[in-house]
C-alpha cells in the first residue's frame, strides 16, 4: 500500500498542521502530568448540584402574571398538551410576538406530563439549565483542554444571579432551550473543525443551529461566534487577523439560516416594536451603549436586579452616551492591542456580538434592558476573566492556592446572591414588589403588582396600584383596562365603562379590554353591545376560552329572544370546551345551556351532570348548586334563562 508523500502532507498548509498538533484535548489539570478524566464526571455532578442548590427552590414557586399566562396556563393550545393540531399551530402561527415552535412544543410536553401544576414546569427549566451548564463545561474543555478554567466558567454561568430570570421564569423557557442547542451546536462545530471535512458533521452543525433558532432567534449571531472560536481557541486562522476564505464560505449556510430567522422575527414582532416616533434613534443608541456597561457592572456586582427596567430617558444624555461609547471603544482597542492573548478578543467580542440583537436598536417592548439577555452573552466575559486571571498569576509561586481560594469565594458568594434573587420569583406579588423597590416610575411593575393583588381579592390595593400606574403613564391601555375591571367588581360599572372605553381608544386591538368591556356591558344589561366586544376579542385572539364562553352564555340564556341564537351558542361553547379539554365546569355548564337552547335536552342534561362533577371535584359547592338549578330546567324540557353576570355564577 503506497504512502501519502511528505510533499502532499505539507501542501495542506501550516494552519492545518498547527491545528492537529495543538487541538487534541488535554484533560489534565494544570501543572500535573497524570490523567484526570475521572474528574470530569465529578465536575458535572458539582455543576448539577449547585444549580439545584440555587434553583431547586423554584419547584415551590407559582406561575407569575408576566407572560406565563400567554405561554402556558391561559394558552389553550399549550394547555391541551402535545397534540398534532398543537404542533401544526406551533409551526404555522405567531403568538406573543414570537415564532419559536420548539419552545411551544416544550411547553406542550410539560402540560402533557404535569398539566398546569407549576412545579413540573419549573423542574423542566432547572433540568435544562443544568444540562446547558454541563455542556458548556464539556465544550470548553474540548476546545481548550483547560480543565479548571472551563469548570470555573461553567460554574459562574450556572449560578450567577443574572440567571434567575431565565431559569425561575417559566415563560423564559426559550432562553434555556436555545442555550442548550447553542452548546450542542458548538460541540458539533468543534468536532467538525478538528476532523477531516464531512458533510454529515457539517450538516449536524447546521441542523442544531436551525433547532436553536426555532427556540429563540437570539442565536442569529452564532455564525460570528463560530468565527471568533476559529480565531481562538480553535486557531484556524493563518495569522492574527487574516481570515481564510474557507472559514467564511463554511459560515454562509449558517448566515442564511440566521437571515431567515431575522426575517421571520421582524414579521412576528412588527406590532411589538416601538416606533421611532416614540423612542428616537439617538435615545436608542444612547441606551444601547450605556446598557453594555450596565450589563458589565451587573456581572461584577449583581445588585438591585429587577424583572423589568423601565426606560430612563433622563440619564441618556449626549455626555453620558459619548462617555459610554468612548469607554467601550477603549476596551475594544485594548483587547486588540493585547491580541497576543487571543482569548481576550474572543471573550470580549463574544459579549458584544451576542448582545447585539437585543441591545435595543430595534426596540421590542418597554424595557431598557433585561437580565435574561445576558444568558449566553455573559459567557464571553467569563472566559476572558478566567483565562486572564490564570495568565496574570502564571509566574506566582502559590498561584494555584490563590486562584482556588478566590474562585471558591466567588462561587459561594454567587450561590447566596443567586438564591436570594431566585426567591423573589416565588409569586407575582413578591416579584413586582421587588421590582418597585429597585426601580422608579415603573408603570408596568405597578400594573402587575395590582393584578397580583386583584388575584388575591385585594381589590382596593389593586385599584391603588392601577391608579398609580396611570399617574406615571396616563395613556397606558393596560392600566385603564385593569382599573375598569376592578371598578366593575367594586360596583362602579359607569366608571368601569369610562376606563375600558379609554383603553380601547388608546389601543383598539387590546383583546383584554374588549373582553372586560363585554363583561361590564353584560352586567348593566346591554347584551347586544357586550356581544360585539366579545366578538372583537375573538377576532384578535380566536382561542380566548373566556370570551367564547361568555358570548355563548348570552346567546344561549339571555331572556330576549332577539338576542338568543342556539346554533351559534353551540358553536362557540363547543369550541371553548374543546380548548379547555372538557375540564372546565363553567364551560361545560355553558355548553349544556347552549344544547338546551338548540333543543338538545338530552345532551344538555349529560353536560350539566359533567359540569356538576367537575365543580364538586374542585370544591366549588356554590357553582355545583347553580348548575343543578340549570339542569332542572333541562329535565323539564325547557332552556335556561338568566340575566346575571358570568362573574356572579
Amino acid at each position: 500500500m503506497s504512502r501519502r508523500s511528505p510533499k502532499k502532507t505539507a501542501s495542506r498548509g501550516k494552519a492545518a498542521i498547527h491545528r492537529h498538533k495543538v487541538f487534541a484535548p488535554d484533560f489534565r489539570t494544570p501543572g500535573h502530568g497524570s490523567n484526570h478524566r475521572w474528574m470530569i464526571p465529578g465536575v458535572c455532578l458539582f455543576l448539577a448540584a449547585i444549580v439545584w442548590i440555587v434553583f431547586g427552590q423554584t419547584l415551590q414557586h407559582q406561575f407569575v402574571n408576566f407572560d406565563d399566562g400567554d405561554y402556558v396556563f391561559k394558552n389553550a393550545r399549550v394547555a391541551q398538551g402535545l397534540t398534532i393540531k398543537g404542533i401544526v399551530w406551533a409551526f404555522t402561527h405567531v403568538h406573543s410576538a414570537n415564532w419559536h415552535p420548539l419552545t411551544w412544543i416544550s411547553h406542550m410536553l410539560d402540560c402533557q406530563f404535569y398539566g398546569l401544576n407549576p412545579r413540573g414546569h419549573h423542574l423542566t427549566n432547572v433540568l435544562l439549565h443544568a444540562a446547558t451548564a454541563i455542556l458548556l463545561f464539556l465544550v470548553l474543555l474540548q476546545m481548550t483542554g483547560s480543565f479548571w478554567r472551563s469548570a470555573f466558567v461553567a460554574a459562574v454561568f450556572a449560578i450567577h444571579p443574572l440567571r434567575a430570570e431565565s431559569v425561575a421564569w417559566v415563560a423564559e423557557r426559550k432562553d434555556i432551550l436555545s442555550g442548550l442547542f447553542f452548546m450542542l451546536t458548538l460541540g458539533a462545530y468543534v468536532r467538525y473543525a478538528r476532523m477531516p471535512w464531512s458533510s454529515l458533521r457539517y450538516g449536524l452543525v447546521v441542523f442544531l443551529l436551525a433547532l436553536g433558532l426555532m427556540c429563540k432567534p437570539m442565536l442569529v449571531t452564532v455564525p460570528f461566534v463560530l468565527l471568533l472560536l476559529d480565531y481562538w481557541p480553535l486557531n484556524r486562522f493563518t495569522d492574527n487577523f487574516r481570515i481564510p476564505r474557507r472559514l467564511i464560505l463554511e459560515k454562509l449556510p449558517l448566515l442564511a439560516l440566521a437571515a431567515v430567522s431575522c426575517a421571520i422575527t421582524l414579521v412576528a414582532q412588527r406590532e411589538a416594536m416601538q416606533p421611532v416616533a416614540k423612542i428616537s434613534m439617538p435615545l436608542r443608541w444612547g441606551n444601547a451603549v450605556i446598557s453594555y456597561l450596565d450589563y458589565l457592572r451587573q456581572m461584577i456586582w449583581p445588585s438591585n436586579l429587577a424583572v423589568l427596567y423601565p426606560w430612563e430617558s433622563a440619564r441618556i444624555t449626549a455626555v453620558s452616551t459619548a462617555l459610554a461609547a468612548l469607554l467601550l471603544l477603549c476596551l475594544s482597542v485594548v483587547t486588540l492591542v493585547l491580541r497576543r492573548h487571543r482569548y481576550l478578543v474572543t471573550g470580549w467580542f463574544w459579549y458584544l456580538l451576542m448582545l447585539g440583537p437585543v441591545i435595543g436598536i430595534l426596540q421590542v417592548g418597554n424595557q431598557a434592558r433585561a437580565d435574561r439577555y445576558t444568558y449566553l452573552s455573559q459567557i464571553g466575559l467569563c472566559i476572558l476573566a478566567a483565562w486572564g486571571a490564570a495568565d496574570l498569576c502564571a509566574r506566582w509561586r502559590r498561584r494555584r492556592v490563590l486562584l482556588a481560594s478566590v474562585a471558591s469565594v466567588i462561587l459561594v458568594s454567587l450561590i447566596f446572591s443567586a438564591r436570594a434573587q431566585t426567591a423573589y420569583w416565588q409569586d407575582s406579588e413578591r416579584l413586582w414588589s421587588r421590582a418597585l423597590a429597585c426601580t422608579t416610575d415603573n408603570t408596568i411593575a405597578e400594573e402587575n403588582l395590582g393584578e397580583a393583588y386583584h388575584a388575591k381579592g385585594r381589590r382596593q390595593d389593586a385599584k391603588a396600584r392601577f391608579e398609580k400606574a396611570l399617574q406615571i403613564a396616563p395613556n397606558q391601555a393596560m392600566a385603564h383596562s385593569a382599573l375598569g375591571l376592578v371598578l366593575l367588581e367594586l360596583g362602579q360599572p359607569d366608571e368601569s365603562i369610562t376606563h375600558l372605553t379609554r383603553a380601547l381608544e388608546i389601543n383598539p386591538n387590546f383583546a383584554d379590554a374588549h373582553y372586560n368591556l363585554g363583561n361590564t356591558l353584560m352586567q348593566v344589561g346591554r347584551a347586544n353591545e357586550a356581544l360585539i366586544h366579545y366578538q372583537r376579542a375573538l377576532e384578535i385572539y380566536p382561542d380566548d376560552v373566556e370570551a367564547l364562553n361568555n358570548a355563548a352564555w348570552i346567546l344561549a340564556t339571555w331572556p330576549e329572544a332577539a338576542i338568543r341564537d342556539g346554533t351559534k351558542a353551540v358553536e362557540l361553547a363547543e369550541r371553548a370546551n374543546e380548548l379547555s379539554r372538557g375540564e372546565n365546569p363553567t364551560v361545560c355548564a355553558t355548553l349544556a345551556a347552549s344544547y338546551a337552547e338548540a333543543g338538545r335536552s338530552a345532551d344538555a342534561i349529560k353536560l350539566a351532570e359533567r359540569a356538576i362533577q367537575l365543580a364538586t371535584a374542585q370544591g366549588n359547592a356554590a357553582r355545583a348548586d347553580f348548575i343543578r338549578v340549570q339542569m332542572a330546567s333541562y329535565q323539564s324540557g325547557a332552556a335556561f334563562r338568566d340575566r346575571r353576570s358570568i362573574r356572579e355564577k
